[in-house]
């Protein structure tokens, strides 16, 4: 692997990001404690109008479609119930 060169005792190839090279200086993390963390903060808030901004965003998308597909399934219902009746069959007959 990487690294070149031989080895003296106590040295070895270190993980990913201290591969054998001298540690990083002026490098400052942060962190927040466990008690203070809040990892619901906001969720139900934002799901709402999360929700409602993607619903608004494809409803025209979806609706009329929708509301064609069930217009056409009524009246083909409607004519076939007509057809299959005493009437309809007598009126196919003549």
């Amino acid at each position: 692997m990487g690294g070149g060169g031989d080895k003296m005792p106590g040295q070895y190839m270190g993980w990913w990001g201290s591969l054998g090279s001298p540690p990083q200086k002026g490098v400052t993390t942060y962190a927040l404690a466990q008690n203070r963390q809040k990892p619901l903060a906001g969720v139900f808030d934002a799901a709402i109008f999360n929700t409602w901004r993607r619903f608004k965003g494809q409803v025209l998308y979806i609706a009329p479609p929708m509301i064609i597909a069930y217009s056409i399934m009524q009246w083909a219902i409607e004519k076939n119930e007509h057809y299959n009746s005493k009437q309809g069959r007598s009126e196919a007959s003549e």
